[in-house]
């Protein structure tokens, strides 16, 4: 998985703590991260339907819906897209031994032994949502954590 993914899914649990639009800059400063970097993330994120921006004085970016309905699987997709991390190229049809493509009809070993990673993976990561995140933040660095966040985030820049 890429950074972003980190990225925007610390921007969505953070999201979770205000019910007003936060400004890209505010959650760039937040997370000391560049801010066109971390508008990649946000703009992946919004075309994946996850987040909408607002214009104008107050405007920013605002999840779509509850947090319990947005899975961390959610997230991955919209910034690495759905592609499974494991691809076969089919070794075994190369080399001085390569096995003809006709006796080549089910996927390898190696291929199936993937494929059964790639959907414990995805099933993983559609178990867990934004809001579980928020409540293990929370558990993690005290009560009250994302409500100082919160503040923090409706506050003026510092």
């Amino acid at each position: 998985m890429s950074g972003g993914v980190e990225w925007a899914l610390h921007c969505c649990v953070v999201l979770t703590s205000v019910r007003e639009p936060v400004p890209a800059a505010r959650l760039a400063e937040l997370h000391d991260v560049s801010p066109t970097y971390l508008a990649k993330q946000l703009q992946a994120l919004s075309r994946a339907g996850l987040i909408h921006s607002t214009q104008g004085k107050s405007g920013g970016y605002a999840l779509t819906r509850s947090p319990d309905r947005i899975t961390v699987l959610d997230v991955v997709d919209a910034v690495d897209g759905p592609s499974p991390a494991f691809v076969c190229t089919e070794i075994r049809q190369r080399g001085p031994l390569a096995t003809p493509a006709g006796a080549c009809t089910t996927p390898c070993a190696i291929s199936r032994a993937m494929a059964t990673a790639e959907t414990a993976r995805r099933e993983a990561l559609r178990a867990v949502t934004v809001a579980d995140l928020a409540r293990d933040v929370e558990s993690d660095s005290g009560a009250g954590t994302l409500s100082i966040v919160g503040a923090w985030l409706r506050g003026p820049a510092g």
